[in-house]
């Protein structure tokens, strides 16, 4: 009887174990909180570009934002800012102030923020992925979707 009870209590432990790690997120800063968690302790910036309407950004979102292992490595290992590249805020970076001056009343627009850091050839698409040292300087970007396994793999090349 002893030993039913033991294992009963390992299997409920087992599987609330599991929710718990499933709860868990990434935690995403805006970038006016970076420059103040920088200050305070220096780490590597991870910044994940998207936009509502790109598919691969949602999948992202579903299918590899929510592994405990990339939640784990990006929580531990960087600083993750999470920015919407059709935003109309206004955000202050790096003792800068950036706006979206492509918006229209009938154009979304990329925000300058997000041209400035994560444009390929003059363009920007989504999912736009970047790592920046703790000074702001691009480490490295990429410019897909990119399975949980590959963003591992690209993740570790900072460590």
């Amino acid at each position: 009887m002893q030993h039913s009870k033991t294992l009963f209590i390992l299997l409920i432990m087992f599987f609330l174990g599991k929710d718990v790690l499933a709860q868990e997120s990434i935690q995403w800063l805006s970038f006016e909180q970076l420059d103040d968690s920088l200050s305070k302790q220096p780490k590597k910036v991870f910044i994940d570009f998207y936009t509502d309407w790109c598919t691969y950004c949602k999948k992202m979102d579903r299918k590899v934002f929510t592994k405990p292992e990339v939640i784990q490595k990006i929580n531990s290992e960087f600083y993750a800012v999470r920015m919407d590249a059709e935003s109309r805020d206004t955000i202050q970076f790096d003792r800068h102030v950036f706006f979206n001056r492509q918006a229209t009343d009938k154009r979304a627009g990329i925000h300058d923020l997000a041209m400035l850091l994560g444009q390929r050839n003059g363009t920007f698409a989504p999912p736009t992925m970047i790592v920046l040292d703790n000074d702001f300087k691009v480490l490295d970007r990429r410019f897909e979707y990119l399975y949980s396994q590959k963003l591992m793999e690209w993740l570790s090349n900072f460590e």
